[in-house]
């Protein structure tokens, strides 16, 4: 059985940030090499052996440099967490000594580093591009300022819901075709196997402040809106920081985490490897029961990836994430996603938009899809055999029609913090969930104001 010990991860943050250069940094930024060829240097979380966009853009840095011998693609990942990622990312593209010519933008940080001035506007390049027109709509708004700006191509975009290992569940007795309705019916589930076997882990979610936006994103606000509350009022501008539901959603986890005693160690749970421990070790071979994550892990056991399955869906299923007492619409799912745009700083922003045309086609959304297990983000693509065929598609894809989409604020990073810090404590067992969340409103009335809070 995995132990529960407390283990401390030591965030070295700051000695990190003091060296913001990317893995296979070309440190001095120039943008011209001696070869005379214009580099175009792209930069994206990295994510080490096993890093799928790597694998996708190495196939598209061979074809696209022998069909346009006067650019040299220059792959620079930065290899950090994600927090130290959007930090690093920011410090390079403060200055045009160090800043990428095309970068990975996550969309709820988008906003945040337009507002900052670092992201150059798009407009007067998609104006004029037949392609823009082929990209799903609503997925467009998460690459755009909000000030109606367009400030980066979307490239990936995704569901959340609950993964669980079929063995697993056949062994405790439960249905392969399972759909819970309700939180009382995760509970249920986990309690099955905690029954059944003690040393497999029932239900596994982020929890810890290592694993940043992971923990806002997969689990608090999945909890959140399950209770038919939103995190933020976008029409009148105003925080949610007194709703039953964040209580709600912290008493989730504390009965996850401790009171029903159904999470992974704590070992495990506030580790920053966290997620490929759980999603790419332990669910697929039958440690854990269910994990609430990301489509996208379906990468992990295609061809290529981190643990290949012979028959995914024999192995493992997908589904929407219930409301808390399966009030309408049922379940709900947060999407987010990624794009890529070019610093206001780059030295070569035609150059790089060439670049990330090329990357925009058809064909190449599809690998990119195909690739890293993500969801479409072109109409045309969505509709290509091989993304059809993917396994659990479909499901990944149904979670979508009950979307939900983080605040376009640029305080939503700051407010994010908070709600990672909130999540630990609980996880941790530092705070009780009324205590948690009285510190959350306290931090997010600090934050955005007094008059901003509801």
């Amino acid at each position: 059985m995995l132990k529960r010990k407390m283990f401390v991860p030591i965030l070295l943050s700051g000695i990190l940030l003091l060296s913001a250069c990317s893995d296979s940094d070309n440190a001095s930024g120039n943008s011209d090499s001696k070869s005379g060829k214009t580099e175009i240097k792209i930069t994206w979380r990295g994510l080490g052996e096993q890093d799928n966009i790597k694998r996708y853009l190495e196939g598209f840095e061979a074809d696209f440099e022998s069909e346009n011998e006067d650019i040299d693609i220059v792959l620079s990942p930065i290899t950090a967490s994600e927090g130290d990622y959007f930090s690093k990312v920011a410090l390079t593209m403060q200055s045009a000594e160090t800043a990428p010519d095309i970068v990975s933008e996550d969309t709820f940080m988008l906003s945040a580093d337009a507002n900052a001035g670092y992201l150059k506007p798009l407009d007067e390049y998609v104006e004029s591009w037949d392609e823009w027109d082929n990209f799903i709509e609503n997925i467009k708004s998460g690459t755009t300022g909000d000030d109606g700006t367009v400030y980066g191509i979307p490239t990936t975009t995704d569901s959340r819901g609950i993964w669980f290992n079929k063995e697993v569940f056949e062994a405790a007795g439960l249905p392969s075709d399972w759909e819970p309705k309700s939180w009382e019916d995760v509970y249920a589930a986990a309690e099955t196997i905690k029954e059944e076997n003690a040393d497999v882990v029932p239900f596994a979610m982020n929890v810890a402040k290592a694993n940043g936006e992971a923990v806002s994103m997969q689990t608090f606000e999945m909890l959140l809106y399950g209770t038919g509350e939103t995190l933020y009022d976008g029409e009148n501008g105003k925080w949610n920081v007194n709703g039953q539901g964040i209580t709600d959603s912290l008493v989730f986890v504390d009965e996850i985490m401790n009171k029903r005693d159904l999470g992974p160690s704590l070992s495990i749970a506030l580790n920053a490897n966290y997620s490929s421990v759980m999603t790419q070790d332990l669910l697929p071979t039958g440690g854990v029961g269910m994990v609430l994550d990301g489509n996208w892990n379906i990468a992990h056991y295609t061809e290529g990836g981190a643990h290949p399955l012979e028959d995914i869906e024999a192995t493992l299923g997908f589904v929407p994430f219930p409301t808390k007492d399966g009030q309408s619409p049922g379940f709900i799912t947060m999407s987010g996603g990624w794009g890529w745009s070019i610093p206001e700083k780059s030295k070569n922003h035609d150059v790089a938009w060439k670049v990330i045309q090329a990357m925009s086609t058809e064909d190449l959304q599809t690998k990119r899809a195909l690739t890293g297990g993500t969801l479409a983000v072109r109409n045309d693509s969505a509709e290509s055999s091989d993304y059809l065929e993917r396994p659990l598609i479909e499901q990944a894809t149904k979670a979508l029609e009950n979307a939900n989409f983080r605040p376009k604020n640029d305080l939503y990073p700051n407010v994010s913090i908070e709600i990672q810090n909130a999540v630990e404590a609980v996880a941790s067992g530092t705070m009780s969930p009324e205590e948690a969340a009285a510190n959350y409103k306290s931090k997010v009335t600090d934050i955005v104001g007094e008059e901003n809070v509801y």
